[in-house]
């Protein structure tokens, strides 16, 4: 019982001697950052929607997306392009389109990684591959104007809805000073 006593008492010893554990909270992942010795751990930017990216970062990102769309997404879940299914070669040019495909690739990527299980990939599929697509290339969809028939390549912007009345009626008012409500009726 004395030995077990002295044991105990030792290791309370070598317990106190122990250096504190540093300050802060540690990145999960990484038990040892922040300890003497071990690298500082930087955690990854936030990735950002790629419509508020502006110039070469806009691009840069744009061309990975393209790559992804044209060799993964679809080559893979791409199907027919029809009239219920409309493609653009375009595509780049629809700035709705660049969003969508580029959440639906971040979710992708998100989706894939180990950290997701082996169920990850089935949730993008559910969750985010058939609602993008079915929006995308939706027959009255933003591509709708554009190629319906692989044989006839077909590319056009729709034009999209204008400012709202009041907002019109502020712009309008801005000029002399006054808006509408404040005029003289005619």
């Amino acid at each position: 019982m004395r030995r077990l006593l002295d044991r105990s008492a030792e290791q309370a010893r070598l317990i106190d001697d122990l250096p504190a554990a540093p300050a802060g909270p540690r990145a999960a992942g990484m038990p040892f950052a922040g300890y003497p010795g071990m690298p500082a751990f930087t955690p990854p930017p936030d990735p950002k929607p790629i419509l508020e990216l502006d110039g070469e970062e806009f691009e840069d990102e744009l061309d990975t997306l393209t790559d992804w769309v044209d060799n993964v997404l679809m080559d893979v879940y791409g199907a027919e392009v029809t009239t219920a299914a409309p493609w653009c070669p375009q595509w780049q040019e629809h700035l709705d389109v660049v969003a969508w495909l580029h959440a639906l690739w971040m979710a992708y990527q998100q989706h894939k990684d180990a950290e997701a299980g082996p169920s990850g990939m089935f949730v993008w599929h559910r969750d985010f591959l058939t609602h993008a697509m079915a929006h995308v290339r939706s027959p009255g969809g933003p591509l709708s104007a554009c190629q319906t028939d692989p044989d006839r390549l077909e590319h056009r912007l729709l034009r999209g809805p204008g400012p709202s009345t009041r907002s019109a009626a502020r712009d309008d008012g801005a000029a002399d000073g006054t808006l509408p409500q404040d005029r003289p009726a005619s």
